[in-house]
């Protein structure tokens, strides 16, 4: 079974991917730190992360680029409410990028594909 880690400040968005995603069965954790994640990630080895941009405690850009300094074969999904971060150069060390929806269609098929190993666009 493939481990999610999902990485989100709100937490009724991290309900609704949380429940959506094991119900694909996977299994998955949460946090709606940044924090602590690169810990996580070494205790946890998730087969992939999706994780917000704009948070609370941190920019996940940032994040993003010190979960690659450390992980660089670790697929990793932007999941963010804005679009307008997929022209900022830093995004481009995710993966795949994904407009949040409460239709989690086009996240569950990036996921699939990260997971099959095709992970650049």
């Amino acid at each position: 079974m493939d481990r999610i880690l999902f990485i989100d400040d709100e937490e009724s968005i991290r309900t609704l991917y949380a429940e959506e995603l094991q119900e694909e069965g996977y299994e998955v954790i949460t946090t709606g730190e940044c924090k602590g994640v690169l810990e996580l990630i070494a205790s946890t080895l998730p087969s992939a992360v999706v994780l917000d941009i704009r948070m609370e405690d941190c920019n996940g850009l940032d994040l993003l680029q010190e979960i690659r300094n450390d992980y660089q074969e670790l697929p990793i999904i932007l999941n963010t409410a804005y679009d307008s971060y997929k022209e900022d150069v830093k995004s481009v060390a995710a993966n795949h990028y994904v407009v949040k929806s409460y239709d989690l269609g086009e996240l569950k098929a990036k996921l699939a594909t990260v997971l099959k190993g095709k992970n650049r666009l």
